[in-house]
């Protein structure tokens, strides 16, 4: 059974990071008339997490070899049409953020030029943030390609970064959702909250839905 204040915490937590980041979305995604930038991917490995930093957020993906990355991108064409002609083509700053509107998106495979559109790539530095001890590259590398097809999407839940850190580390986890939720600290909710935190285990935040939970619909 779904837990009501569970949903609650969740829609207003998504609409809130939603609204703050609808900039950042639109100036650092892809835009169809952008030159683009030819990337050398001798140096990549097969099973490597490559990072494309933006300027308060990162995308991720994982190196399949061969000029191909897979990544989870929200794409609100998924909803509308089975047409692969249109979904397979580079999903465009308004099918990404309508996407996280409707909570669809696929993992899906581009090329290296089409996943960073002109940015600067880091490899493997989750390794070295997160100080986890990576899986084999080659079963990196596999447990994204079954992952591959449409998904659900959420801001805080289940976004990019959820889906290298599962397939790099067996463990599904976001730093960058977290900041957005961590206001629970040991002096506001009395205890540690273990992150990534789920809403129910924070007490200020629910404390918060529950005071702006009457205006929730017109978000």
């Amino acid at each position: 059974m779904k837990n009501p204040m569970l949903e609650a915490v969740s829609l207003v937590l998504e609409k809130l990071l939603l609204i703050s980041n609808f900039k950042l979305f639109s100036s650092g995604t892809p835009d169809e008339n952008k030159a683009r930038t030819t990337y050398s991917v001798n140096s990549f490995l097969r099973g490597d997490v490559l990072e494309v930093p933006r300027t308060n957020f990162t995308h991720y993906g994982i190196y399949l070899g061969d000029n191909r990355v897979a990544h989870m991108m929200p794409d609100i064409l998924l909803a509308l049409t089975d047409d692969k002609g249109l979904t397979q083509k580079v999903v465009s700053n308004k099918r990404l953020v309508l996407g996280v509107i409707v909570k669809v998106a696929s993992i899906r495979v581009d090329t290296v030029e089409d996943f960073a559109y002109g940015a600067d790539i880091l490899v493997n530095h989750l390794d070295k943030s997160l100080k986890k001890k990576a899986l084999l590259n080659e079963e990196v590398a596999q447990r994204a390609e079954k992952l591959l097809g449409t998904t659900s999407y959420s801001l805080l839940w289940n976004n990019c970064e959820h889906f290298v850190t599962y397939c790099r580390f067996g463990t599904a986890i976001s730093p960058q959702s977290d900041k957005d939720i961590s206001k629970c600290t040991v002096k506001e909710c009395g205890s540690a909250v273990q992150l990534p935190a789920m809403p129910e285990s924070c007490p200020v935040i629910a404390a918060e839905v529950i005071m702006v939970s009457p205006s929730v619909a017109e978000i």
